[in-house]
């Protein structure tokens, strides 16, 4: 393939309908004397983590010499562009207007005028709301691991709230480099605050973290924590891609996802309710990963080793391939690895030996396979009943049971692993530093919460947990069901609801559900190992609907739905199945303070005795996608 010289345009302003300019940098692709070739397609991305950063460049400068203009733009208050970020809901109209400017450029009418979107996480919510606004100089998009719905699944779920956007808002506005964002003052506080100082007293209050220095990020953050009702507010484009799908353009679109990302809903979401009303190819793959634009190429998440099978290779010529096929009609050799047949590529976890690899981690194994639609034509949706005597089991209970536990607010389950991302905190500024841009805030983030699968032990690199560091399953406010041991390989691979009859003596509190696979004690872990795939919660103000909030009755008994991600897991012979119930799940999720006050503005908490129900009234348990292969 012809490599390409490139030349830069830095800084180009970008006018938006209200005036603002958005500083944009183009990448053209030239011949050997530099002149600038033509009949090229088009990249977009644009993004708040800075259009410079060097693994952004990186990335522009290896597409860009394989022969596509490349349009990158900081988003409004980032960085270079001027204005104020307001979350997501801004990247709409914004995005319309730049794929607008694109179409009115000299280079565009020399290029072959195919424009299409990239970028993951923020970078794939910004592709999202612009489409949402059904641009004509939008062709093609490759989604990697982002939003369908806000509210319902990644900024909020079941009714609470995902704190790792209230974190992304301090860890953000300490990286953010905008000249009209803050003063050297502010900036050195806003990096030397520590986030785990939030979560310990949690909630936060407004104008008394060093956040409300920076007006514009504390008014979103609080507005997301805060706005609890599914109303207009949440309906807003940028936030709900869900409610305008029918004004998305009709184009070739490949949503990337992982079974451990925190947008694995979100990205089933947009590709099944995208393909049952667009007739181009819409394509889905979701591997074991976690979340970020370079987990596709890595084989393990968390504590799990997946194989070499797992990675996708270079995910740069991911995005090639997928380009190459639909703008410029070729295919080359190094293409063929990256393009697939059929509408949906998932990666079954699970085929492994569970051998500790020499990294410490669990073989847990895999492989990759192709199905024609979500959730799989052959799923046998099989109910496995909570019994007596934590027993999980397709045998419905026939006798009547309950457990009651007390979650306390102050104690509450501390998140081992899950579908997580952005839950950080920036380490302080080395002694003496007078500029917060001499140390890279990006190089002092760190996870305050890690993704991916983990043995269900409380350890002291998981946030929340206490000495002598017991297993989950051992906690008092912790109930566990599990199966018998299997006695044949069991694929779960499909969507995954829990269906609870539950009750409380407060008006408010919230139930959480989080299914395991548990292996058998080995030579290699002789303790069991025992890990995450996926969970769910519940506030149950909104049991009822997410558009308006209704309070319990003291110890009336509610029937309730959990919905957890889907994932793709096998239970080999001699594992078990286990589903573990508690009321919090912290601090993946805000706790509930139990006492109905409006959330994120709570000033006391209470104790909640939480009952829950396995009878044959009362029947609780998880509906489980089997596939019989």
């Amino acid at each position: 393939m012809t490599k390409y010289n490139i030349k830069i345009y830095k800084d180009i302003k970008v006018k938006m309908r209200d005036g603002i300019n958005l500083y944009t940098d183009i990448y053209l692709p030239c011949d050997p004397e530099y002149n600038t070739t033509n009949n090229t397609p088009i990249l977009l991305e644009r993004t708040p983590y800075d259009k410079k950063a060097l693994n952004l460049t990186e990335r522009y400068n290896y597409f860009c010499s394989n022969g596509y203009i490349i349009v990158t733009q900081d988003c409004r208050g980032c960085f270079a562009s001027e204005g104020e970020l307001y979350f997501l809901t801004q990247e709409a109209p914004d995005g319309l207007d730049t794929l607008n400017w694109i179409g009115r450029q000299n280079w565009f009418e020399n290029s072959n005028k195919n424009v299409g979107t990239f970028g993951t996480s923020y970078q794939a919510w910004t592709q999202s709301a612009a489409a949402t606004q059904n641009p004509k100089n939008l062709n093609g998009m490759i989604v990697n691991m982002g939003g369908s719905n806000a509210y319902t699944s990644t900024v909020r779920q079941g009714g609470a709230m995902e704190l790792r956007f209230i974190a992304w808002a301090f860890w953000h506005s300490a990286s953010n480099t905008n000249n009209s964002l803050k003063s050297l003052e502010t900036d050195l506080a806003i990096n030397s605050y520590n986030f785990e100082n939030a979560l310990n007293n949690w909630p936060i209050k407004k104008g008394l973290t060093p956040l409300s220095l920076i007006p514009n990020y504390e008014r979103w953050a609080f507005d997301i924590l805060t706005n609890t009702d599914y109303d207009e507010y949440w309906m807003q484009p940028g936030f709900a891609i869900d409610e305008y799908y029918d004004d998305h353009p009709d184009i070739p679109m490949i949503y990337v996802g992982g079974w451990y990302d925190s947008y694995t809903r979100a990205t089933i979401e947009n590709f099944v309710g995208l393909n049952k009303i667009k007739n181009s190819e819409i394509k889905l793959i979701i591997g074991p990963w976690t979340h970020g634009t370079a987990q596709p190429e890595i084989t393990f998440s968390g504590d799990l080793e997946f194989g070499q099978d797992a990675s996708i290779g270079s995910f740069k010529d991911f995005h090639l391939a997928w380009y190459n096929k639909w703008f410029k009609n070729t295919k080359t050799k190094n293409d063929s690895n990256y393009l697939y047949d059929a509408p949906i590529k998932i990666f079954v976890m699970g085929s492994g030996d569970g051998r500790k690899t020499k990294d410490g981690r669990l073989f847990h194994g895999g492989y990759w396979r192709e199905e024609n639609e979500w959730p799989l034509k052959d799923t046998n949706f099989i109910k496995y009943y909570m019994n007596n005597d934590n027993i999980l089991s397709k045998t419905k209970p026939n006798t009547n049971n309950s457990s009651t536990y007390i979650y306390d607010p102050n104690n509450p389950v501390p998140t081992i692993g899950a579908n997580i991302s952005s839950l950080a905190g920036v380490h302080p500024l080395p002694p003496g530093t007078k500029n917060p841009t001499d140390v890279p805030t990006a190089l002092r983030r760190y996870n305050i919460v890690n993704p991916g699968g983990y043995n269900q032990k409380e350890n002291k690199q998981f946030y929340g947990s206490n000495h002598p560091y017991t297993n989950l399953s051992e906690r008092q406010d912790v109930l566990s069901f599990q199966s018998d041991q299997l006695t044949k390989n069991t694929e779960i691979t499909g969507p995954i609801q829990c269906v609870f009859y539950v009750s409380s003596d407060c008006m408010d509190t919230d139930f959480t559900a989080k299914l395991i696979d548990v292996y058998p004690h080995s030579d290699s872990f002789p303790e069991g190992f025992a890990f995450n795939l996926t969970d769910g919660i519940l506030r149950m103000r909104y049991r009822d609907s997410f558009k308006q909030e209704n309070f319990m009755k003291k110890n009336e008994i509610y029937k309730i739905e959990i919905i957890l991600y889907p994932t793709s897991n096998i239970f080999k012979k001699g594992h078990k199945i286990r589903v573990d119930i508690s009321s919090s799940n912290f601090p993946r999720f805000d706790f509930n303070p139990n006492t109905g006050e409006p959330i994120g503005l709570n000033k006391k908490q209470i104790k909640a005795n939480n009952t829950v129900y396995f009878s044959d009234k009362y029947p609780s348990h998880i509906i489980l996608p089997i596939i019989n292969r």
